[in-house]
């Protein structure tokens, strides 16, 4: 084999290995974290009730006190 040619599976070989270990390391971080919540999150400004309902809700009325509100919004 010439030079060239073992530059060439060198290189190949290392670009294969950090994909290989990124796809790992990808896995392994969504194995371990927790799924997240698809509901939406509201807070009841008279209450202060926080609490969850179905994603497509634009507005959910407080469980506890029956007042309507607009989904929470994390800044």
């Amino acid at each position: 084999m010439d030079a060239e040619t073992l530059i060439l599976l060198y290189v190949v070989a290392g670009l294969v290995l950090v994909g290989a270990l990124a796809l790992w390391g990808e896995h392994r971080r969504r194995s371990f974290e927790p799924a997240r919540d698809p509901d939406q999150i509201f807070r009841c400004d008279p209450c202060g009730l926080v609490y969850t309902d179905d994603p497509g809700v634009e507005r959910s009325r407080c469980p506890g006190c029956g007042r309507t509100n607009e989904p929470f919004r994390f800044r």
